[in-house]
């Protein structure tokens, strides 16, 4: 018997197991991975083969307000990528809706040179 899933989170959390059935990250394409809690957004570019997250950005790095977050991590996942000789990535918004903070997470990523 399976469970239907009927709170924010379990829909959120099936969407995110349906999305990452479809995606893996590569050393050459990795993953980028995003998180939101109530209070932070945070990236990680991911190796899926390899099982090692190359870069990370964390909310709690910068200040202002969650949107200002969004565009501080964006801009800082978009400059360790280019550090590392990345130029193009797999994105996984994690179930969340693509507006908000994922969008500016994503857009501040791709004005650094980031491409997905």
């Amino acid at each position: 018997m399976n469970h239907k899933p009927t709170t924010n989170s379990e829909l959120r959390a099936h969407r995110h197991k349906r999305i990452r059935a479809l995606i893996k990250g590569t050393a050459e394409r990795p993953r980028l991975a995003v998180f939101r809690s109530n209070r932070f957004v945070s990236a990680q570019l991911i190796d899926d083969n390899a099982g090692k997250t190359l870069a990370a950005a964390h909310g709690r790095e910068f200040k202002g307000a969650q949107s200002e977050q969004a565009k501080a991590v964006g801009a800082a996942i978009g400059k360790a990528a280019k550090a590392l000789g990345i130029t193009t990535a797999v994105f996984d918004r994690a179930g969340y809706k693509y507006a908000g903070q994922i969008k500016s997470l994503a857009d501040a990523a791709r004005e650094e040179g980031l491409i997905f």
